[in-house]
Parts: C-alpha cells; sequence; structure tokens
C-alpha cells in the first residue's frame, strides 16, 4: 500500500508543479492563438493601457484585420518613463493624431518572430532597422544579458520580456517600456 501511495504521489507531482508554473505565467495565460490581436490584448492582465490607447484612434480595424501584424505591446508599468504630462495629454481628444502615431509606432507589417528579429540583427551586424506601420522606424540589437532590446527613433529603449505570443492576425511581444517615435510636424 505503502508502495502503491509513494508510486502515485511521484507520477502527480510533476504535473502539479507544472499546473503551478502555468498559474503563474503573467501575460500569456489570457491570450488565445485563435483570438485576434486587439481581442487578446483586451483580456490580458497587464495590456490595459495599450489596448485603451488602441480604443482611442482610429487603429481598431487595423489590429483586428487579418494582417499577419506584429506588434510590441508595452506592459502597462512600461509609461512610467514618459514625462510629466505626456501621457495625460495623449488621453485628449486634442492629441489624437499623436496618440494615433505612437500606437501605429509599435507595429510592423508581416509576421516577425524573435528569431526573425535576430537574424535580421546578425545580417545588420548588430543592429536591425524596421519600419514600423506608422511609417517611422524602430531599430533592434542584442544587449549583454541576449535580451532583445528595441530602441526608438528618440534613444529609449525597451527590452522584449515575452515574445513569440502567436495570435489568428500576427504575433504579439510583450516589452518593458512604450515606444515613443519622433515628433511629426503637421
Amino acid at each position: 500500500m505503502k508502495k502503491l501511495l509513494l508510486l502515485t504521489l511521484i507520477a502527480f507531482c510533476p504535473a502539479l508543479l507544472l499546473a503551478q508554473t502555468e498559474n503563474k505565467s503573467s501575460n500569456t495565460t489570457a491570450m488565445l492563438p485563435a483570438n485576434d490581436i486587439v481581442k487578446n490584448i483586451s483580456i490580458a492582465p497587464n495590456t490595459h493601457t495599450f489596448y485603451i490607447f488602441i480604443q482611442k484612434t482610429s487603429l481598431v480595424l487595423t489590429y483586428t484585420s487579418r494582417g499577419p501584424i506584429t506588434i510590441f505591446v508595452p506592459v502597462d508599468g512600461g509609461y512610467s518613463d514618459m514625462p510629466t504630462g505626456k501621457f495625460d495629454s495623449l488621453s485628449k481628444p486634442a492629441h489624437i493624431w499623436e496618440l494615433t502615431d505612437l500606437v501605429a509606432y509599435h507595429a510592423i507589417a508581416g509576421q516577425l518572430k524573435a528569431r526573425d528579429i535576430q537574424k535580421k540583427i546578425s545580417k545588420g551586424k548588430g543592429m536591425a532597422t524596421f519600419t514600423t506601420l506608422s511609417g517611422g522606424k524602430l531599430f533592434a540589437k542584442i544587449d549583454s544579458n541576449s535580451n532583445i532590446v528595441l530602441i526608438d527613433s528618440n534613444g529609449g529603449k525597451s527590452v522584449i520580456n515575452q515574445f513569440d505570443i502567436k495570435q489568428n492576425n500576427g504575433i504579439v511581444h510583450l516589452v518593458s517600456k512604450v515606444l515613443v517615435p519622433k515628433k511629426k510636424l503637421i
């Protein structure tokens, strides 16, 4: 009887450990590959701010389209380094074009997995350049800790914390900071 109990514990303990690990997975547990980018960003626990920004812009249809689209979604804590007042002003109707530019600056046409970014960095001898949906340039490199670091056109840096989150219309990568495009004169 003791042997049977011991065998049962050994058989189920790894499953319990795996279940705990899965429950602790932060941002991707809510994202389902069958959903589009906007749906998944809306249900993920740490992307609420970016979801609100998408809703305020005219980019909902773009991010729910067939795609494929690669999008670098800042986690909610990634807005803390924005200049004082910038975050609040983006939410006002007078700044809709600036907000739209910011949200579109986080996306690239096509499906770009982490290994694709790394290959482009290697081909570029340590630096890759991407054109975003806003028309701005976004740069990528590998840092000393082997992280993929995105560099915006102002020199701001953001690390890809979680990558290759499959969507039915593209790929989401969660990043540590907001990527800010250069200001455009209209």
